[in-house]
């Protein structure tokens, strides 16, 4: 009987606030983002090379993409959502 009233009372409790979230998902779509950037460039061939495969976007952009995703996502799990702005 104990155990059935500690469950009623603890209810649904969330590890992080509907703010953290919002952040998660936009750093998840950063990282997506990057890797999807990152793709591509390869040959069919094997013995054939394809210098598109160092272009700007693969080299710079996209892993960027990524480490902003990343600090994004740290932002997210540090961010308290019950702090006031007073």
């Amino acid at each position: 009987m104990g155990e059935k009233k500690r469950k009623e009372a603890s209810g649904s409790i969330f590890v992080f606030g509907m703010k953290n979230y919002k952040f998660m998902f936009i750093g998840i779509a950063c990282i997506a983002l990057g890797f999807i950037l990152m793709s591509g460039g390869g040959s069919d061939d094997p013995n054939v090379f394809n210098p598109e495969i160092f272009n700007f976007r693969r080299i710079r952009i996209a892993p960027t993409l990524v480490l902003i995703g990343f600090g994004i996502q740290i932002y997210a799990i540090l961010l308290n959502p019950n702090k006031n702005n007073d």
